[in-house]
C-alpha cells in the first residue's frame, strides 16, 4: 500500500475515533443539574424579617421557617473559606468576582483617574458620562445630579449611584483605560466628553462581549442591567428559598446583658444594665437549587448558549464541584455570638438529566410529625415523593447522595451504590458536567 495513502488512512481513522469519543461525551453531558439538601439548626435565628422575627412561609396549610433564597445566595458567593468560589483560579490568576456596591465608580473610576493626575473636574465629568451610557440614567436623575452640582452638593455623591449596582472588575478596568486614554488627549470638560459618548458608542460591541465580565458569581446568579451598554446576565443557578419540612418551631428568648461596673460607682439599683427579647427558632430546613449548564458555560466562557457543547468546560466543572461543597457545609452566618449557626447537611443529592428540573419540596406538602425521629420521618416522606415521581414520569435522571442517620429508610428508592462521601459527590458532579461519569 501507498506509504502516504496508509498515512492518510491512519489520520482519518484517529479523527473518526475522537469524534466517536467527543459524541460520547456529548450523549453524557447533562442539560441541568440540581441539589437537593437537609440541614438541621437548632436555636438559631437565621434570617429576619423587616420586624426582627424569622422569616416565615405559609405551605401545606401550615407556617414554616424560611431562609430566603438572597440570603442563601450572599453566603455561598462570599465563603472565602475552603472552596470558595472567590479562590478559584482562571488562566493563572484569581477569578474576578462582581463588585456590588453604590460606590463601584467613585472606588474604580474616580479616584484612580485623580491618582493618574486627572484635574477633579475633569474625572467628574468623565465618571458622570459613563455612568450616564453605562447604567442608562433616566433624564429625571441626570437632572437631579445636575441641579446637585449647581447646589454645591458633596461632590463624592456625583459619582456615586443612587442604588447598589453589580459591575464586573474586567469592565471597570476596561472603562478606566478607556477614560485615560480620553483625559490624556482633552483637557477640557466638553471636548473630553465628547469623546467619551463617541468612544462608548464605538466599543458597546467589544464591553458586551467581554469574557466573564460582571464577574464569575454573576455568572452564577445573574445580573440585571437596565441599558443596552453591558451585558444582561440570566442566573444559571437558581435557588429556592429553604424552609423547615415541619411546622414552625419558634420561642421568645428573653435576655439581660449585665452591667459590670454598677456597684463599682455607688449605684444602689440591681439588675441588669440591658433587658430585650429576640426570637430563636429550630427546624430541619429543605432546599433546593437547580444549574442550567448551557447557560452557566455561555455566562462563563462568553459563548453562545448553543455552542455550550464545544466550549471549555474545565471553569464550569470547578465551579460546580465547588458548588456542591459550599451548599452543603456553608451555613447562613446571623447572630453568630450568640448562636453559633453551623451545621453541615444531613443529606444532600444531586440528579444530573436533561428534563426539566423540579424540587422535591412537595414531599413535605404535609408537614413531618415532630413527636419523634424527625429525620427519618423525613426520609421517609423524601423517599416516598421520589418513588411516586419516577413511577408516574419515569426516572429520567443520575442520582448521587451523601446521607447522615437512618439511611438504610432511603436504600429502596436511592440504592445504596448510589451513595458517596462529600468528596466524590462534589468530584461526580463536576465530571458530569464534562461527560465522563
Amino acid at each position: 500500500m501507498n506509504t502516504t495513502v496508509s498515512a492518510v488512512s491512519a489520520r482519518k481513522r484517529e479523527q473518526e475515533r475522537k469524534t466517536d469519543a467527543m459524541q460520547q461525551d456529548f450523549e453524557l453531558m447533562s442539560k441541568f443539574l440540581q441539589i437537593h439538601f437537609l440541614t438541621s439548626y437548632p436555636a438559631t435565628l437565621l434570617n429576619r424579617d423587616d420586624a426582627g422575627f424569622a422569616k416565615r412561609l405559609p405551605f401545606g396549610g401550615a407556617e414554616r421557617i424560611r431562609i430566603s433564597s438572597q440570603c442563601l445566595k450572599r453566603h455561598w458567593r462570599t465563603f472565602d473559606g475552603k472552596d470558595g468560589l472567590g479562590t478559584i483560579e482562571v488562566d493563572g490568576a484569581t477569578a474576578d468576582m462582581s463588585i456590588r456596591s453604590r460606590y463601584t465608580f467613585h472606588k474604580y473610576l474616580f479616584q484612580p483617574l485623580v491618582e493618574a493626575g486627572v484635574s477633579e473636574d475633569l474625572a467628574r465629568s468623565m465618571v458622570a458620562t459613563i455612568m450616564e451610557k453605562v447604567l442608562g440614567e433616566s433624564p429625571k436623575a441626570t437632572k437631579s445630579k445636575k441641579k446637585k452640582a449647581e447646589e454645591g452638593a458633596e461632590k463624592e455623591s456625583l459619582v456615586k449611584t443612587n442604588q447598589i449596582t453589580v459591575l464586573g472588575h474586567p469592565e471597570m478596568r476596561y472603562l478606566l483605560k478607556v477614560a485615560k486614554e480620553i483625559c490624556a488627549e482633552n483637557s477640557d470638560v466638553a471636548s473630553a466628553k465628547k469623546a467619551m459618548d463617541a468612544r462608548l458608542k464605538k466599543d458597546k460591541k467589544n464591553i458586551k462581549t467581554m469574557k466573564q465580565a460582571a464577574g464569575l458569581d454573576a455568572a452564577l446568579f445573574g445580573r440585571m442591567v437596565t441599558k443596552d451598554m453591558l451585558a444582561r446576565g440570566d442566573a444559571a443557578v437558581h435557588v429556592a428559598h429553604a424552609f423547615t419540612v415541619h411546622r414552625e418551631n419558634a420561642e421568645p428568648d428573653y435576655f439581660s446583658a449585665m452591667d459590670d461596673l454598677l456597684g463599682a460607682v455607688g449605684e444602689e439599683e440591681l439588675g441588669a444594665g440591658h433587658i430585650n427579647t429576640t426570637e430563636l427558632t429550630s427546624g430541619l430546613f429543605y432546599g433546593y437549587v437547580a444549574i442550567d449548564l448551557p447557560l452557566l458555560i455561555s455566562n462563563l466562557e462568553g459563548c453562545k448558549r448553543e455552542e455550550w457543547k464545544t466550549a471549555d468546560r474545565r471553569l464550569a466543572m470547578e465551579v460546580v464541584r465547588r458548588l456542591v461543597s459550599i451548599v452543603a457545609t456553608v451555613s447562613p452566618g446571623a447572630k453568630l455570638g450568640s448562636t453559633a449557626p453551623y451545621a453541615y447537611a444531613q443529606f444532600l443529592m444531586v440528579e444530573s438529566g436533561d428534563a426539566q428540573p423540579r424540587t422535591l419540596a412537595n414531599a413535605f406538602l404535609r408537614p413531618v410529625p415532630q413527636e419523634r425521629d424527625l429525620l427519618g420521618k423525613t426520609y421517609e416522606a423524601l423517599a416516598g415523593y421520589v418513588a411516586d415521581l419516577d413511577e408516574a414520569y419515569g426516572s429520567e435522571v443520575e442520582r448521587r447522595y451523601l446521607a447522615l442517620g437512618p439511611k438504610e429508610i432511603l436504600e429502596e428508592v436511592i440504592p445504596s451504590e448510589m451513595r458517596m462521601n462529600l468528596k466524590e459527590l462534589a468530584n461526580w458532579t463536576a465530571a458530569r458536567v464534562k461527560g465522563e461519569a
